[in-house]
């Protein structure tokens, strides 16, 4: 079963977004499980689980004796999963990233507070440091419910169409296609002909012209790198 082991000082914010919907149900269902380690419960000394940082400097850091205990305590086969802590200095997380890691036993979070963490619990424990943007938050909390939700909806059975998965941006490297429902007119716009024609394949790439057409002016990032892929594959040919 694939799980998610997750260290905060907030426990209380769990499961959040990850009870409703499809991921909570295959949560009660028992397709994945969420195992909670609340670090204020391995306290140094009176009852503190950080301290300030060498050197000087705002904030409070984590404890490395704190994480120690808190991570005896896991299972042991938790322990083997890969390791993420959530950091501005971190790789950012992409699609692919999800894909793989949802394809492992499970992941093995850190959430940081306040100033963060002692950087030998990174080291020692080989945590990875990841990003899920550019940007700072309060703390991991929100951010390991992002990577929990994004890799257990690719879990088999947990999305009821496979196929609304196979069309979601990121995943063959461009973004979604505009998508249109009932009524045919509304406010004077109409849905595409192409998408009344009936005709499967003239949908199908007039939807992948979509794609390419959106991701070129709204994410002209991810266009060089989908053109170079398809450059790539040429020259392999």
């Amino acid at each position: 079963m694939w799980s998610a082991s997750v260290f905060t000082i907030f426990p209380e914010a769990f499961p959040g977004n990850l009870g409703v919907s499809n991921i909570g149900k295959a949560l009660v269902g028992g397709v994945w499980r969420l195992n909670l380690v609340d670090l204020k419960k391995f306290p140094v000394k009176s009852d503190r689980i950080d301290s300030t940082p060498y050197g000087g400097g705002s904030g409070m850091l984590l404890s490395p004796i704190t994480f120690e205990m808190a991570y005896e305590s896991l299972p042991t086969n938790a322990k083997h999963c890969q390791k993420f802590y959530f950091s501005p200095r971190g790789r950012r997380l992409t699609q692919k990233n999800l894909a793989i890691i949802s394809c492992s036993a499970g992941i093995t979070l850190l959430c940081g507070r306040y100033e963060g963490v002692d950087q030998r619990i990174l080291d020692h424990y080989d945590f990875e440091e990841i990003s899920i943007g550019d940007f700072v938050l309060m703390g991991g909390e929100v951010a390991a419910m992002a990577i929990i939700e994004g890799c257990v909806r690719l879990l088999p059975g947990v999305v009821g169409e496979a196929d609304s998965i196979s069309g979601d941006s990121f995943q063959n490297g461009l973004l979604e296609y505009d998508q249109y429902t009932r009524p045919q007119t509304f406010h004077g716009r109409n849905v595409p002909e192409e998408l009344l024609s009936g005709n499967h394949e003239k949908i199908r790439n007039f939807r992948l012209q979509q794609s390419k057409k959106i991701t070129r002016e709204k994410r002209p990032d991810l266009w060089m790198e989908y053109v170079s892929a398809e450059m790539r594959t040429l020259w392999r040919r």
